[in-house]
C-alpha cells in the first residue's frame, strides 16, 4: 500500500544527479519510519523539447495534478535551449496551473558551513516570495524587432488577492518561529504596484497584533541581508524582489548549494513543488562536483509539507519525522564535516554525500544522530 505517490522530474544535466541523492534518501528515511513512497518519472526538460518541440506535454500539469508533491531536480541546458523556453515551458506553467502562489526558501547558516561574512551572526530566516504574479506574468511584448526603434513591454501585475495570501502565509509561518515579518517593497519608485503591497501588507499585520513587523525598500534590503542577516525571521516580497533576495541570502549562507525550495499551493487544492534553488550547472554534469545538500533539504521539506496536512493521521506524523530525520541528518553531516563537497572545502563526491546521508537516515551508521536515538528535537522542527 502506497503512503504517498511523488511525481520525480530530474531535469537536466546535474538535476538527475543531485535528484538521484534525494530520492535515495527519502527512501531510507521513509523506509526507517515505515512510509511507502510511490515515484514516477518524467524525463521532461531540454532534451523533452529538443525530441519533441515541447518540454513536457500539454496535458503535463493535469498528470502532476494526480500526485501527493512533485520534486524537480533542475533544468537548464542553455547551448541548447533558452532559458525562457524551458522556464515558461515548466517550472512557471506548473506553478500557475496548480497554484503554487508561495515559494518559500529557508536560509540556514549551519554550524560547521563558512559564511562569506566575517561576523554574521545566526542566520536563520525563511523568505516568501509571491510565486504568481508580478514581473512574472508574461504579459507583454516586443514592438519592431531588429530595427532601430526595437522596444520590448514587460507588465508587472499585482492584485489584492494574490497579494493578501501570500503575505497571510508570511505571518502564519512567523507564528511558528520567532514572530516576526519583513516585508520588502519599493512604493517610492513604483507607486501603484507597491502602493497596493504595503497598503494590503499593513492590512494583514493588523490582524496579528502577536507578530512584529518591518518595511524595508527593496535596494535598503539588498545591504540589510549584508549587515544584518540575523535580524530577519521571515520575509516576504513581490515575486522579482523575491527571487533576487533568495539568492542573496542562500550566498550568505554557504551558497545555493545549501539552499532548498518549495512552490507551495497553501490550500492543498493541488500538489506542491519542491527543488533545489540552484541551477543545471552544465560545467560539472558527469563529474560528481554538485553539492547534493540543497536537494536533500528539499526532500525534507517534501516530507514536512505531506506531513503537516491535518487529517493525515499516522502516516502524516511518520512523514514529518522522516522529514525531521533528514534535515537533522544533514546538520550533523556539516557540523562534522563527514562528508563535504569541492564548494565547502571538502573532497567528498556527489554521490557519497548521499551515502552517508543514507546510512545515518537509515540506521546503518553506527553514529546516529541525536534524532535517530530519539534525543531532542530535530533542527528543522517547527517551534
Amino acid at each position: 500500500m502506497t503512503d504517498y505517490r511523488i511525481a520525480l522530474v530530474p531535469g537536466d544535466n546535474i538535476g538527475p544527479e543531485v535528484t538521484a541523492e534525494a530520492r535515495k534518501v527519502m527512501e531510507a528515511a521513509a523506509g526507517r519510519f515505515g512510509l511507502a513512497l510511490d515515484f514516477t518519472v518524467y524525463p521532461w526538460g531540454a532534451q523533452h523539447y529538443l525530441d519533441t518541440g515541447a518540454v513536457m506535454p500539454e496535458d503535463g500539469p493535469d498528470t502532476l495534478r494526480a500526485y501527493d508533491a512533485i520534486y524537480l531536480g533542475a533544468m537548464g541546458d542553455p547551448a541548447r535551449v533558452p532559458d525562457r523556453v524551458l522556464s515558461w515551458g515548466f517550472t512557471q506553467k506548473v506553478r500557475k496551473a496548480l497554484r503554487q502562489f508561495v515559494n518559500e526558501r529557508p536560509v540556514k547558516l549551519w554550524p560547521g558551513v563558512r559564511s562569506v561574512l566575517a561576523n554574521p551572526g545566526e542566520i536563520d530566516m525563511v523568505i516568501v516570495r509571491e510565486n504568481a504574479e508580478g514581473e512574472y506574468t508574461n504579459i507583454g511584448g516586443p514592438l519592431y524587432v531588429e530595427q532601430e526603434e526595437e522596444l520590448a513591454i514587460q507588465t508587472a501585475v499585482y492584485t489584492r488577492k494574490g497579494i493578501e495570501r501570500v503575505v497571510r502565509y508570511a505571518f502564519e509561518l512567523a507564528r511558528t518561529r520567532r514572530r516576526h515579518v519583513t516585508s520588502i517593497s519599493k512604493a517610492n519608485a513604483l507607486p501603484f504596484g507597491m502602493v497596493l503591497w504595503d497598503k494590503v501588507f499593513a492590512e494583514v499585520a493588523a490582524r496579528y497584533p502577536d507578530v512584529q513587523t518591518r518595511r524595508l525598500n527593496i535596494d535598503a534590503a539588498a545591504m540589510f541581508l549584508v549587515q544584518r542577516p540575523a535580524e530577519i525571521d521571515v520575509l516576504v516580497s513581490a515575486n522579482m524582489f523575491g527571487d533576487i533576495l533568495s539568492d542573496e541570502a542562500a550566498a550568505l549562507a554557504g551558497g545555493i548549494g545549501l539552499a532548498p525550495g518549495g512552490n507551495i499551493n497553501a490550500d492543498r487544492s493541488a500538489p506542491s513543488m519542491f527543488e533545489p534553488i540552484h541551477g543545471s550547472a552544465p560545467d560539472i554534469v558527469g563529474k560528481e562536483l554538485a553539492n547534493p545538500v540543497a536537494a536533500i533539504l528539499a526532500a525534507a521539506m517534501l516530507l514536512r509539507f505531506v506531513g503537516s496536512a491535518p487529517d493525515g493521521g499516522e502516516r502524516a506524523r511518520n512523514a514529518v519525522r522522516a522529514g525531521d530525520a533528514i534535515e537533522e541528518t544533514v546538520a550533523l553531516l556539516l557540523r562534522e564535516r563527514r562528508a563535504a563537497t569541492p564548494d565547502l572545502g571538502g573532497t567528498a563526491k556527489t554521490r557519497e554525500v548521499g551515502d552517508a546521508v543514507c546510512a545515518l537516515v537509515g540506521g546503518a551508521d553506527p553514529h546516529p544522530s541525536p534524532l535517530l536515538k530519539g534525543e531532542g528535537v530535530a533542527v528543522g522542527a517547527r517551534q
